[in-house]
């Protein structure tokens, strides 16, 4: 604990630089003037310490806290939990910390000036309840289907420089006929190269099986808790689990960003961006927004462009009107997106936000 204030003062604001193990505080009034700092450990104690540090020192504003989604995650849930507005503040620039250097209180007290000016309005991260268990179960879900998919490839790989005899007998294999001959080979002495090859392979189709059986089971807890949250967003056309978790997700991490279709079209990155120049009136793809909620308004488009009639019919009208197909592309996405957008709004925004 550094510099301690005994008298209290109409309104303070708290800027926190993060760490793994710790974190370090600096208290600022409304007219900037540094009123003090503190150092707390990442535990439920430290946080409740440094909350009742900053009321003893004032009426408390607002929280702005470096890093929501890393190291300042578990801090930001308590004081959100505990009534507090908390705002996210990016890091420093680089012509900041050459002007002011880099320290651990310069950082916390930039943190509050950036939210005492205004410059820091970011909402953090939402991490609780239904979105969050979903989040959390897609990721393990998607690492698991990583190393699924690096599993076989090994397999093939290993199989292409195995013995003669051996490749041979697995290289015409389909996967699934592959991990069943290479599962139900016995152990034995490992005495000659294609008794190793057998080894790696018959461990190798164990983890694909073990993995199998894990993705699997993640799907089926995806599939009950987005079935439970929002139910009519897999009826829509061309949406699957995948694509349904990953919008959700979305939409549950940012509940300050569904305010209106467009906000979530931008948050999307599937807001058209103007590129006119001169003569020349159009608009190009967005880089911008959520690139996995991004891809998964991607894939919606694509299922539609080769299952849906009335979404073939209009890719060639617009082809004929002079676009090109990754503009229609960008069309479809765009109103695909205003569709996600309605049955969210009837899951309606605060249920979500409750509920992320």
């Amino acid at each position: 604990m550094i510099s301690d204030c005994t008298l209290r003062v109409p309104g303070i604001i708290v800027g926190v630089d993060t760490h793994k193990d710790e974190h370090l505080a600096v208290v600022v009034d409304k007219l900037g003037v540094r009123i003090g700092q503190r150092n707390l450990p990442t535990t439920n104690t430290g946080y409740g310490d440094l909350e009742r540090w900053a009321r003893s020192l004032g009426e408390i504003k607002a929280f702005g806290i470096e890093g929501t989604g890393s190291y300042g995650a578990g801090l930001a849930h308590f004081l959100r939990d505990q009534g507090h507005p908390v705002i996210e503040v990016n890091r420093p620039d680089r012509a900041t910390r050459r002007r002011l250097g880099k320290s651990d209180p310069t950082d916390a007290e930039m943190a509050a000036r950036a939210v005492l000016a205004g410059v820091a309005q970011g909402q953090p991260k939402s991490g609780g309840k239904k979105v969050e268990m979903i989040r959390l179960l897609k990721s393990t879900k998607d690492s698991a289907i990583k190393a699924r998919t690096q599993a076989i490839n090994q397999m093939k790989a290993l199989i292409i420089t195995a013995p003669a005899e051996l490749r041979e007998l697995l290289r015409d294999l389909t996967t699934s006929q592959l991990i069943a001959v290479c599962k139900g080979w016995r152990h034995c002495q490992l005495e000659t190269p294609q008794a190793a090859a057998k080894y790696a392979l018959r461990c190798l189709a164990q983890r694909y099986s073990q993995l199998t059986e894990e993705i699997e089971g993640l799907n089926k807890e995806i599939e009950r808790l987005t079935q439970a949250f929002a139910p009519k967003l897999m009826e829509l056309p061309g949406i699957g689990l995948d694509t349904a978790a990953a919008l959700l997700i979305t939409a549950g991490s940012n509940p300050e960003r569904l305010k209106s279709e467009a906000a979530f079209a931008a948050l999307c990155g599937v807001s058209p961006i103007p590129a006119s120049s001169g003569k020349t009136n159009r608009h190009r793809l967005n880089r911008g927004g959520d690139r996995r909620a991004n891809a998964a308004l991607y894939r919606v488009a694509v299922v539609r462009l080769r299952y849906d009639a009335r979404t073939r019919a209009y890719l060639q009208r617009r082809t004929e009107e002079g676009k090109t197909k990754a503009e229609v592309i960008r069309c479809l996405k765009r109103y695909i997106a205003r569709e996600v957008f309605q049955i969210l709004y009837q899951i309606g925004i605060q249920s979500i936000v409750q509920n992320a």
